[in-house]
């Protein structure tokens, strides 16, 4: 079992995974434009690899790039085939090579996902593993039911709920976790009551209800994206789910509960050095009327960005959630984050629009 971590890790191993493939592919995509995967995919086909493409139905802002990337795989081969509209999204992220390695990533193949944010993917080889992805994969594709047949392979809106709560239930001494948006009333009872109980809670990203009891922090740097959580430095979950209503209950999101030393110390390091980062501290009253002169100006200026409005609206809310912790940022890093959030979005909707009219 090995850990990816990004942005640090890049493109590279996913390329060389795929590049590396002797008879099949299979891949789940909510978002894509990594020139180099789509890349690797083509040339698989034309070599002879049976490749298998589940693609979206929709996701905000993407939809029409996302039929745009079915013709081209299609074209060269590809086996494309599109989710079903059951759910109200879905926001899994899986590569199955040959059907023995599983990759389950908490990131999509976008530049802003591996470049520029924090995440993490997990490898492994574990037999019933590989084999859950394969069915809920074959479930998907077919728009069939999928049952649960493996607690550490983690299913919204399937086990999810179920299982993230029993992982934050055995802890005993501490939980790390990255989240964007720990908002579910439920678990945020659960992490109060391990933190009541004498468990040391400390969350990068930000919560719906804040807690004396909880030490909550945003990522500083770069971009949140990972859901993850490590329990007593021994057991941990990498995943695509937030622990929020949505997310557990009406979407279909991935993760993987992993109990590897390596893997498990790969994301306490990770988790130490982000939390350690060094942060300027401003009074909650500048931070305050700085978000509220942001808000007002975005406000005033949303009309001119409508045909980009969902991946702006998108960038925004995790820029907003980076100020929501016991940790804050100062008005110049609340402006160059702001900046480079909304630069993103902007870069990513250009080239699907470019795409789009075959300028690309």
């Amino acid at each position: 079992m090995k850990l990816l971590i990004q942005p640090e890790d890049g493109i590279a191993p996913l390329v060389a995974a795929i590049k590396g493939a002797r008879k099949t592919v299979d891949i789940v995509i909510f978002r894509l434009d990594r020139a180099e995967i789509e890349a690797a995919l083509t040339a698989a086909a034309k070599r002879g690899v049976q490749v298998t493409a589940l693609i979206t139905h929709a996701n905000e802002g993407g939809e029409k790039s996302l039929r745009k990337l079915e013709m081209r795989l299609l074209e060269q081969g590809v086996t494309v085939s599109r989710t079903s509209d059951d759910l109200v999204r879905y926001h899994d992220k899986l590569l199955i090579i040959d059907r023995r390695v599983l990759y389950v990533l908490s990131f999509n193949f976008t530049h802003l996902d591996v470049d520029h944010s924090r995440g993490f993917a997990i490898v492994t080889r574990k037999k019933k593993l590989v084999s859950e992805a394969l069915k809920l994969l074959a479930a998907d594709n077919d728009r069939s039911t999928y049952e649960a047949g493996a607690d550490d392979f983690v299913v919204s809106p399937v086990n999810a709920r179920k299982q993230l709560l029993a992982l934050i239930h055995r802890a005993h001494k501490e939980l790390l976790i990255y989240d964007p948006d720990i908002a579910d009333a439920e678990m945020l009872r659960a992490l109060d009551s391990r933190a009541r109980h004498g468990v040391r809670v400390r969350i990068i990203g930000s919560v719906g209800r804040k807690s004396p009891r909880l030490n909550v922090r945003p990522l500083g740097g770069f971009r949140l994206h990972t859901r993850t959580i490590i329990r007593d430095r021994c057991e941990g979950f990498v995943g695509s789910q937030s622990l929020r209503e949505a997310e557990l209950n009406s979407r279909r999101e991935v993760g993987i509960i992993v109990r590897h030393s390596k893997v498990i110390s790969g994301l306490v390091d990770t988790f130490e050095a982000d939390w350690s980062a060094k942060e300027t501290i401003e009074s909650a009253a500048t931070l305050k009327a700085a978000r509220h002169a942001l808000k007002r100006n975005l406000k005033a200026n949303m009309k001119k960005l409508s045909p980009l409005d969902p991946l702006v609206r998108e960038a925004l809310r995790e820029v907003v959630s980076k100020t929501d912790g016991s940790a804050t940022l100062t008005t110049r890093e609340m402006k160059e984050t702001v900046e480079r959030a909304v630069r993103e979005a902007v870069r990513e909707r250009v080239q699907e629009m470019l795409s789009e009219s075959g300028e690309q």
